[in-house]
């Protein structure tokens, strides 16, 4: 066997050619925000729907309109969106061929952006509430007490501290902050266009709140997490921030339900 056959069939074969990553540009982006969205309220709508079952009500709206205005089911259902949306979200990254951490930026960020992140948020929040009391409106919106006395009732007034604590920000960021931002930042959009419009997107998630004020403010919090999503490249920075804005409203809210 001469040499040169000798080293072809000691040579070991050579590995695939990986296929390169990608990110979804503007309308990719904009299709898989669809699924994922869906995917949320299909998940928050399966946990109504068992619980509407479970009790014997009749299965239409007035009993599902009426079971989502528990608290104990409100911080159910959120809980349930979130493994739906990562559902969505891991097919989405693994077509994308990235890694599902890189590409929702879920990396670590310094305690300096931490600190200003908080400052930031802060100094925004109570400036909100300042000029709402200011104009002679209520701090925390109806929609927040009701559902808490609700939870209150019901004695799962823990759960839904973790719902709005914990497993909305989780979804929501990593839904709007990662994916969305992500995309369309690479896209025509650049970050500023991306900011902008993915806090377009969350405030109009916030539907349930039908007042101008609030969207104001809801969308004005969304600039700041976005901006800091940019300054920072990490989305586990806008889900601490979210979080620690969700648990100081919702510790408000107890205070204020328990004013009343």
């Amino acid at each position: 066997m001469s040499s040169l056959e000798s080293s072809a069939v000691s040579s070991p074969p050579l590995p695939e050619a990986a296929r390169p990553s990608r990110v979804w540009k503007f309308w990719g982006t904009c299709l898989w925000g669809v699924l994922i969205f869906a995917a949320m309220f299909a998940g928050q709508f399966a946990l109504v729907a068992c619980f509407v079952l479970a009790k014997g009500l009749p299965f239409d709206h007035a009993s599902m309109t009426a079971a989502a205005g528990s608290g104990t089911v409100i911080s159910l259902s959120v809980m349930m969106g979130l493994p739906a949306v990562l559902a969505v979200l891991w097919l989405a990254t693994r077509l994308s061929g990235t890694p599902f951490a890189d590409y929702l930026a879920l990396r670590r960020t310094s305690w300096s952006n931490l600190a200003i992140g908080i400052v930031a948020l802060a100094v925004l929040v109570i400036g909100w509430d300042m000029v709402s009391r200011a104009i002679g409106r209520e701090v925390a919106p109806g929609f927040m007490v009701d559902v808490l006395k609700s939870a209150q009732a019901d004695g799962a007034l823990w759960l839904l501290v973790i719902a709005f604590s914990i497993a909305a920000p989780a979804t929501e960021e990593l839904m709007v902050r990662g994916f969305l931002y992500r995309g369309w930042s690479q896209s025509f959009l650049g970050p500023a266009g991306a900011i902008v419009l993915s806090s377009l997107v969350w405030t109009a998630m916030h539907a349930q709140y039908y007042d101008w004020f609030l969207f104001s403010e809801v969308m004005s919090i969304g600039l700041v997490l976005g901006i800091m999503r940019w300054r920072s490249n990490s989305t586990w920075l806008t889900i601490i921030m979210h979080g620690l804005n969700n648990f100081a409203a919702t510790l408000q809210t107890i205070w204020l339900a328990g004013q009343s």
